[in-house]
Protein backbone atom coordinates (compact mmCIF):
# COMPACT_ATOMS: atom_id res chain seq x y z
CA UNK A 1 0.00 0.00 0.00
CA UNK A 2 1.27 3.48 -0.92
CA UNK A 3 1.22 6.14 1.83
CA UNK A 4 1.98 9.84 1.53
CA UNK A 5 3.71 11.50 4.48
CA UNK A 6 3.11 15.21 3.98
CA UNK A 7 4.86 17.92 5.96
CA UNK A 8 4.12 21.63 6.06
CA UNK A 9 6.14 24.80 6.58
CA UNK A 10 9.50 24.87 8.31
CA UNK A 11 9.69 21.10 8.78
CA UNK A 12 12.50 21.05 6.22
CA UNK A 13 14.57 22.74 8.93
CA UNK A 14 14.27 19.93 11.46
CA UNK A 15 17.38 19.55 13.57
CA UNK A 16 18.21 23.24 13.02
CA UNK A 17 15.00 25.00 14.07
CA UNK A 18 14.30 25.04 17.82
CA UNK A 19 15.73 21.58 18.57
CA UNK A 20 14.64 22.01 22.19
CA UNK A 21 11.05 21.77 20.90
CA UNK A 22 11.30 19.72 17.70
CA UNK A 23 14.33 17.53 18.41
CA UNK A 24 17.72 17.00 16.79
CA UNK A 25 16.67 14.62 14.01
CA UNK A 26 17.20 16.30 10.63
CA UNK A 27 14.56 16.29 7.93
CA UNK A 28 16.71 13.97 5.78
CA UNK A 29 16.92 11.55 8.71
CA UNK A 30 13.15 11.75 9.22
CA UNK A 31 12.56 10.91 5.55
CA UNK A 32 14.88 7.88 5.76
CA UNK A 33 13.23 6.70 8.97
CA UNK A 34 9.72 6.98 7.52
CA UNK A 35 10.71 5.02 4.42
CA UNK A 36 12.37 2.34 6.58
CA UNK A 37 9.47 2.11 9.05
CA UNK A 38 7.04 1.91 6.16
CA UNK A 39 9.01 -0.86 4.47
CA UNK A 40 8.99 -2.82 7.75
CA UNK A 41 5.18 -2.46 7.79
CA UNK A 42 4.77 -3.44 4.13
CA UNK A 43 4.07 0.15 3.05
CA UNK A 44 5.50 2.15 0.17
CA UNK A 45 6.12 5.53 1.79
CA UNK A 46 6.67 8.78 -0.07
CA UNK A 47 7.65 11.76 2.08
CA UNK A 48 7.18 15.37 0.96
CA UNK A 49 7.64 18.80 2.55
CA UNK A 50 6.50 22.22 1.42
CA UNK A 51 6.39 25.74 2.74
CA UNK A 52 3.54 26.56 0.34
CA UNK A 53 -0.09 26.07 1.28
CA UNK A 54 -1.33 25.58 -2.28
CA UNK A 55 1.20 22.84 -2.94
CA UNK A 56 0.10 20.98 0.20
CA UNK A 57 -3.54 21.31 -0.91
CA UNK A 58 -2.62 19.98 -4.36
CA UNK A 59 -0.95 16.94 -2.80
CA UNK A 60 -3.99 16.28 -0.60
CA UNK A 61 -6.26 16.55 -3.64
CA UNK A 62 -4.16 13.95 -5.50
CA UNK A 63 -4.31 11.71 -2.43
CA UNK A 64 -8.10 12.07 -2.45
CA UNK A 65 -8.30 11.23 -6.16
CA UNK A 66 -6.04 8.20 -5.74
CA UNK A 67 -7.55 7.04 -2.40
CA UNK A 68 -4.08 7.18 -0.87
CA UNK A 69 -3.70 7.14 2.93
CA UNK A 70 -1.97 10.21 4.37
CA UNK A 71 0.16 10.97 7.41
CA UNK A 72 -0.05 14.74 7.73
CA UNK A 73 1.96 17.23 9.76
CA UNK A 74 0.52 20.44 8.35
CA UNK A 75 2.64 22.45 10.82
CA UNK A 76 1.38 26.05 11.09
CA UNK A 77 -1.29 25.39 8.44
CA UNK A 78 -2.89 23.08 11.02
CA UNK A 79 -4.17 26.03 12.97
CA UNK A 80 -5.79 28.25 10.36
CA UNK A 81 -5.86 26.90 6.82
CA UNK A 82 -9.41 26.30 5.70
CA UNK A 83 -7.97 25.26 2.33
CA UNK A 84 -6.20 22.38 4.12
CA UNK A 85 -9.43 21.67 6.05
CA UNK A 86 -11.40 21.39 2.79
CA UNK A 87 -8.72 19.23 1.15
CA UNK A 88 -8.67 16.87 4.14
CA UNK A 89 -12.46 16.63 4.05
CA UNK A 90 -12.22 15.02 0.61
CA UNK A 91 -10.02 12.15 1.76
CA UNK A 92 -11.66 8.74 1.91
CA UNK A 93 -8.54 6.75 2.77
CA UNK A 94 -7.28 7.11 6.36
CA UNK A 95 -5.64 10.36 7.45
CA UNK A 96 -3.44 10.41 10.56
CA UNK A 97 -2.46 13.81 11.93
CA UNK A 98 0.98 13.95 13.52
CA UNK A 99 2.95 16.65 15.37
CA UNK A 100 6.47 16.43 16.78
CA UNK A 101 5.58 18.58 19.77
CA UNK A 102 2.16 18.68 21.39
CA UNK A 103 0.60 21.87 20.06
CA UNK A 104 -2.42 21.42 22.32
CA UNK A 105 -0.24 21.96 25.41
CA UNK A 106 2.01 24.70 24.02
CA UNK A 107 1.63 28.18 25.58
CA UNK A 108 0.45 29.87 22.37
CA UNK A 109 -3.35 29.70 22.37
CA UNK A 110 -3.54 29.71 18.57
CA UNK A 111 -1.76 26.33 18.50
CA UNK A 112 -4.64 24.69 20.40
CA UNK A 113 -6.89 24.58 17.33
CA UNK A 114 -6.55 22.06 14.51
CA UNK A 115 -8.44 22.19 11.22
CA UNK A 116 -7.02 18.74 10.41
CA UNK A 117 -8.25 16.83 13.48
CA UNK A 118 -11.93 16.66 12.43
CA UNK A 119 -10.88 14.56 9.42
CA UNK A 120 -8.24 12.39 11.09
CA UNK A 121 -8.79 8.83 12.22
CA UNK A 122 -6.08 9.50 14.82
CA UNK A 123 -4.03 12.41 16.17
CA UNK A 124 -0.51 11.71 17.43
CA UNK A 125 1.22 14.61 19.14
CA UNK A 126 4.22 15.17 21.36
CA UNK A 127 6.12 11.96 20.55
CA UNK A 128 8.85 13.49 18.39
CA UNK A 129 9.83 11.56 15.29
CA UNK A 130 8.47 8.36 16.84
CA UNK A 131 5.03 9.84 16.26
CA UNK A 132 5.56 9.24 12.55
CA UNK A 133 6.30 5.55 13.20
CA UNK A 134 3.11 5.31 15.24
CA UNK A 135 1.15 7.07 12.48
CA UNK A 136 2.46 4.67 9.84
CA UNK A 137 1.56 1.71 12.07
CA UNK A 138 -1.94 3.11 12.44
CA UNK A 139 -2.26 3.34 8.63
CA UNK A 140 -0.91 -0.20 8.21
CA UNK A 141 -3.45 -1.49 10.73
CA UNK A 142 -6.45 0.24 9.18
Amino acid sequence: MRVLVLNGPNLGRLGKRQPEIYGHTTYAQLVALCVEWGRDLGLEVEVRQTNHEGELVDWLNVAADEHTPVVLNAAAFTHYSYAVYDACAQLEAPLVEVHLSDPFTRPEEWRHTSVVSPHAVRVIAGKGVDGYREALAAIAGS
